[in-house]
């Protein structure tokens, strides 16, 4: 695994948007091997050219959830929006950072009023957003004004990866869809150093989390998508044990459906029977709710058939998550496998 590229991609602060961060790692990792575009919409595309034959496109949406400053009160608080879909129940108290437009990362906190002010019909309720601010010690609009704070700066969770004390988990923010930024770039390097026959595309999208809004604006049709993700984990306590498909630990998903994409049938057989050949941990999926950039496969790509290998992390949409690095490895290893394979993948619709 490699550590040092899990950092930089977790640690990034890059809300929907915002992805500038993200963008230059993925230059910084792939610019000496690849020829690297980038779009008005602010995806990046790192095209590594093969012998002829197929287009494969590996997408991973760089942006993750975050907030926006909407307002800055008279005494100094942060009214803000979200970017993306948080589960407020997470949010008091958390440690953010309030990015200026100068580059300064401002520290502070997520508020609400307490518990001990609020009525008793108030005080087990869900906060909404509307009722949180961000309190960076100030006490007046001028002291924010003087941090370089305006309306429209970004705000992300403050949190550093680091490794938990059982082997191969790691703790961090924003693996949805770091994990899958991570996975796109080191299997860009393998296939770089295998020269694989067809076309690859290492396209990193933007906006994601609000409405796959990049990868609806990608003009490049593949003939395979291969969506990597940071997807949730069902093995906490008080989820099913009966029907679990996101276990850390035992390997890549191969998501067969959500309400967004339905996998051609041959190609996710196809995808799971080369897992078996080629002793790849994978644990087929279907998913009543959820999406992704395969989304944007019918409306934007002409109906490219795509299909989506996950990461399972626990607790994502939160300030931490959780991941098995032997997941990555299992995720980064398929998606080579696949995009060797892909010439060898027959995709047909039986009448």
């Amino acid at each position: 695994m490699n550590q040092d590229l899990l950092t930089r991609c977790s640690n990034a602060a890059a809300p929907s948007g915002f992805e500038g961060p993200v963008r230059s790692i993925i230059r910084q990792e792939l610019g000496g091997i690849t020829q690297i575009t980038t779009t008005t919409a602010g995806n990046i595309v790192c095209e590594l050219k093969g012998s002829g034959g197929p287009t494969v496109a590996l997408l991973a949406h760089m942006d993750e959830i975050g907030f926006m400053v909407q307002g800055i009160t008279p005494d100094g608080f942060l009214l803000i929006v979200p970017l993306g879909g948080w589960w407020n129940h997470t949010l008091p108290s958390q440690r953010v950072r309030v990015l200026t437009r100068s580059g300064r990362s401002i520290p502070g906190q997520i508020g609400t009023k307490p518990p001990h002010l609020l009525p008793e019909s108030q005080r087990h309720a869900v906060m909404p957003n509307d009722a949180l601010f961000i309190d960076i010690g100030a006490s007046s609009a001028e002291e924010v004004a003087a941090c370089g704070i305006t309306i429209g700066c970004a705000v992300t969770p403050d949190v550093q990866l680091q490794p938990l004390d059982l082997p191969h988990r790691w703790m961090g923010k924003a693996f949805d869809n770091r994990a899958g930024v991570y996975c796109m770039v080191e299997a860009m390097k393998r296939l770089a150093a295998e020269k694989p026959a067809c076309t690859v595309l290492g396209i990193g999208t933007v906006q994601e989390e609000v409405g796959t809004r990049g990868a609806r604006a990608l003009e490049c049709t593949p003939d395979l998508a291969i969506v990597l993700e940071g997807p949730p984990a069902d093995d906490t306590f008080g989820q099913s044990a009966t029907c679990r498909q996101g276990v850390l630990g035992q390997g890549v998903q191969v998501r067969l459906f959500d309400p967004t994409n339905i996998t051609p049938p041959a190609l996710g057989d196809f995808a799971l029977r080369l897992a078996a050949e080629q002793g790849i941990p994978c644990q087929p999926t279907v998913r009543r709710t959820g999406g992704t950039d395969a989304a944007a496969s019918y409306p934007q790509w002409h109906g490219t058939p795509a299909i989506v290998f996950g990461v399972p992390t626990r607790y994502i949409h939160s300030h931490n998550g959780i991941l098995d690095d032997r997941d990555l490895d299992a995720c980064v290893n398929l998606t080579c496998a696949l995009t060797h394979a892909v010439r060898d993948l027959q995709l047909t619709i039986d009448d």
